[in-house]
């Protein structure tokens, strides 16, 4: 199974998701709530964007804008990166590094079914390795 197949059967495909047309507070109370850093913006189930800690702290408190007045699709991410369920850990890696970003949606036939952060990444990484480890162990113990 590829990596980010295993990340969402481990972690579950449900996400956070608000409308455009939802507040900037709206996003920050699902984001305190759910204890994330990022919320899926759709619309007619189709990913418009996504709205990140980032976004507000650049668009919205250093503009000194209003949470409660300021809807997701004035300042979200419009340019969304993503990638596949086939995806490597290695890929999404070098795509978050490249673009400096954090959380990448999963797309399965332009339908969003999860969501991976670098933590998830870092997390299965090191996993693998552990497993690669103890591989190299077993064998040189001839086990």
């Amino acid at each position: 199974m590829p990596a980010i197949s295993r990340i969402l059967k481990a972690k579950g495909s449900n996400v956070a998701t608000l409308k455009p047309d939802s507040t900037v507070l709206d996003g920050l109370k699902l984001m305190a709530e759910k204890n994330i850093g990022a919320i899926m913006v759709v619309d007619d189930e189709t990913l418009v964007g996504i709205f990140t800690e980032r976004d507000y702290a650049r668009k919205i408190i250093l503009m000194d804008r209003a949470s409660k007045e300021t809807s997701l699709a004035e300042i979200m991410t419009h340019l969304v990166h993503f990638v596949s369920p086939d995806a490597s850990v290695d890929e999404c890696l070098q795509l978050m590094t490249n673009k400096f970003i954090r959380h990448l949606p999963v797309l399965d036939g332009g339908k969003l079914v999860g969501v991976v952060s670098i933590g998830d990444l870092v997390k299965m990484k090191m996993e693998d390795q552990q497993v690669a480890i103890d591989n190299l162990q077993n064998y040189i113990s001839g086990q």
